[in-house]
């Protein structure tokens, strides 16, 4: 069941609230492992092998964490005698339409909210805490479609620099690994 409370042993904790108030529990949320998945729907197609393998060792890692699976949206049509926005408008037809029922949204964008390692480690908490799955969104070469920034409950910026669109999925899966990884305890992220 997504966004269902999953003790690492026994029984009996069903949300985070009846966690931090049981008396009798004697480990922190960060002993459970939470059902939410992770979505990451990015436009563009065949990734350079690079992007590919990093990505799948990360999402590896991911895997008793935060199962992440990733979604490529075929890009709109450009060029010569194209219509841009008609590209960018398909474009967001295709992720609006790839979005999980009921997933805490988060759109990847230029003039997102930054976050250092330990503020995304404590947004993911907050995601987990609502009991939803996530979709993370990479939009085209021309950025998402209005339809798709509001669908979107956020947005987030990896910061000022320009990432090739490919390179951007492998950032996303490391930092939610780091993040994953601080929640954790694991000596992944030695700030």
């Amino acid at each position: 069941m997504p966004g269902a409370w999953m003790p690492a042993y026994g029984a009996g904790i069903r949300d985070a609230a009846s966690a931090r108030q049981s008396p009798e529990c004697r480990r922190t949320l960060r002993d459970y492992h939470w059902a939410m998945k992770c979505r990451l729907i990015a436009t563009g197609e065949r990734a350079p092998s690079w992007v590919a393998q990093g990505f799948a060792e990360y999402q590896k890692r991911l895997s008793h964490w935060l199962p992440l699976e990733l979604v490529e949206v075929e890009p709109g049509l450009r060029g010569k005698g194209r219509d841009p926005q008609r590209a960018i408008d398909d474009e967001g037809r295709r992720v609006l339409a790839a979005l999980p029922k009921n997933a805490h949204v988060v759109a990847l964008e230029v003039t997102g909210r930054q976050h250092t390692s330990e503020q995304l480690a404590r947004r993911l908490e907050f995601w987990r805490g609502q009991g939803r799955d996530l979709a993370f969104l990479i939009g085209g070469p021309e950025g998402h479609a209005p339809d798709v920034l509001a669908a979107a409950h956020e947005t987030w910026s990896l910061g000022p620099l320009t990432l090739p669109h490919m390179l951007a999925r492998l950032v996303v899966a490391e930092q939610l690994y780091r993040a994953a990884a601080l929640l954790a305890n694991h000596p992944y992220h030695r700030a």
